[in-house]
C-alpha cells in the first residue's frame, strides 16, 4: 500500500526542458500560479514569453478547475449528514496538498506535474 501511495507523487519531471535563466527569473510567478485565480499572472506579466512560468500557469489552471469541481462536489455532498462533511474536508485537504506541492515545485525551479491532475492538459494535445 505505501509503495502505491509514494508512486502517486512520482510524476513526470520536465525541468530539463527549460532554460536555467528563465527558471531563475520566473520562480515567483511560477509559485503564484497555484494560488487560486492567480494562475493568470504569469501569462499577463510575461506576455506568455516564459515557457517555465507558462508550464506552471497551466498546472495552476488545472488545479483551479479541480478546486472549482471540488467546491461544487462539497456543496452537493454537504446535504449528506456527517459523510458529506467528511468527504468535503478530504477534498479540501487534497486541493491544499496539491497547491502546496505546486508552490514548492515552482519556487524551487522544478517543472513537475501535479499528482492525479497534472497530466490532464496532455489529453487535449493529441
Amino acid at each position: 500500500m505505501s509503495n502505491n501511495f509514494s508512486d502517486l507523487f512520482q510524476t513526470p519531471d520536465h525541468s530539463g526542458m527549460y532554460d536555467t535563466q528563465d527558471v531563475a527569473d520566473n520562480k515567483v510567478w511560477a509559485a503564484l500560479s497555484y494560488v487560486g485565480i492567480l494562475f493568470i499572472l504569469p501569462l499577463l506579466v510575461n506576455g506568455g514569453r516564459s515557457r517555465y512560468a507558462k508550464f506552471h500557469a497551466n498546472q495552476g489552471f488545472i488545479l483551479f478547475l479541480a478546486e472549482l469541481a471540488c467546491g461544487v462536489a462539497s456543496w452537493i455532498l454537504g446535504w449528506i449528514p456527517f459523510i458529506g462533511s467528511l468527504c468535503s474536508a478530504l477534498l479540501s485537504i487534497a486541493c491544499l496538498v496539491l497547491m502546496i506541492l505546486g508552490i514548492v515545485n515552482g519556487a524551487t525551479g522544478k517543472a513537475k506535474e501535479l499528482p492525479l491532475i497534472g497530466g490532464l492538459l496532455h489529453a487535449f494535445d493529441k
